[in-house]
């Protein structure tokens, strides 16, 4: 098992290939302007030293060395050790609203975005609890199983947005539904769903659905995003305001947020509703509740005593650049007797 600290150097990489573009046009100069001096039998008899293969042989030993030194940088670790660890914990499944009208921007800079910041700040101070995402509008689809992984989760949250469903609408209860098929452990004591949304669903069946959670021992916390007052739903053409969703008879759609639907799904399930507008109250109330819960014991596999590894390309690069420094372009006698690189005429 390895691991990168740093990823992002990887973008130096880039050097190599325009190191050879402009050794390339170097060499291609160079030859236009010899050529216009006089032939190239002549210019053998005036550089007879002149290597041929030490040039292209330094520039390879360059971009080697620019290599190491970027995996240097990013200081790859190797996993040297697998423990099984034994976490006490929560099952959690976020259920994310991802329906236009969470486009909205009553809610700085829209009401998906403060949704999306929301669950990673809650991610972010999970300490052994297990963690799910599902992604619904007018359908619910599942985006990350239960997982300890808080860097998988993450990294599936940043890729939620209002277009990955076609259909829309707010479909709560096919939410509650499938989130409540997460929960794979029968022994769990404590299941929990963080349901975030606008409450904007229109239909009878979400306080039924909360209804078949509670019987599971499910418990609905939800988390209003948005504001009584409601915004327009903007439609954007390259990040820019084109103009505003309109209804059948040509007015523009104000959403507005409906607490009374996430209230009374919370308290049919024992759950509790919370504003989810302010982010800092939702960390200290999730962190209040979650350490009220009994916690289920299951073990899980982890590497531990990563090492560092970028010694070893420091090196290389060292070698690679003290190489280069002490090879002229000149041809080796030595090497020039045993004739490796064909450069002797018969």
């Amino acid at each position: 098992m390895y691991q990168i600290d740093a990823f992002q150097y990887i973008y130096l990489l880039c050097i190599v290939p325009l190191l050879w573009v402009t050794y390339a046009l170097l060499v291609r100069w160079k030859r236009k302007t010899q050529n216009s001096f006089a032939r190239p039998e002549l210019l053998e008899l005036l550089s007879p030293n002149r290597s041929k293969f030490k040039p292209t042989f330094k520039i390879i030993l360059l971009s080697l060395s620019i290599v190491s030194l970027v995996l240097g940088l990013m200081n790859p670790k190797i996993g040297t050790q697998l423990e099984t660890v034994k976490r006490e914990g929560v099952d959690i499944v976020f259920a994310m609203d991802v329906s236009r009208s969470m486009l909205a921007e009553d809610i700085a800079p829209n009401r998906i975005e403060k949704s999306k910041r929301l669950v990673s700040a809650i991610v972010n101070q999970l300490a052994s609890d297990r963690g799910g995402i599902i992604a619904y509008a007018a359908q619910a689809v599942p985006q990350l199983p239960i997982t300890t992984d808080y860097a998988a989760a993450k990294m599936f949250l940043q890729a939620i947005n209002t277009d990955m469903l076609s259909s829309q609408g707010t479909a709560l209860d096919s939410a509650i539904d499938l989130a409540g098929t997460f929960f794979d452990d029968e022994d769990q004591t404590n299941r929990v769903i963080f349901l975030i949304s606008d409450g904007e669903d229109h239909s009878e069946e979400a306080s039924n659905a909360a209804s078949r959670a509670a019987k599971l021992g499910i418990k609905i916390f939800t988390f209003g995003v948005g504001t009584e007052s409601g915004a327009p739903i903007p439609l954007k053409r390259n990040g820019i305001i084109e103009s505003y969703k309109k209804d059948s008879d040509g007015e523009v759609v104000i959403t507005k947020l409906n607490q009374n639907i996430l209230q009374n799904i919370a308290a049919s399930t024992g759950g509790i509703y919370q504003d989810g507008n302010n982010t800092q109250k939702v960390l200290d109330f999730v962190s209040e509740q979650l350490k009220a819960m009994d916690k289920k014991e299951f073990e899980a596999k982890k590497f531990v005593s990563f090492k560092d590894r970028f010694q070893a390309f420091l090196l290389a690069a060292l070698i690679f650049l003290l190489i280069d420094l002490f090879l002229f372009e000149t041809k080796t006698k030595w090497v020039q007797k045993l004739n490796l690189f064909n450069e002797n005429e018969n």
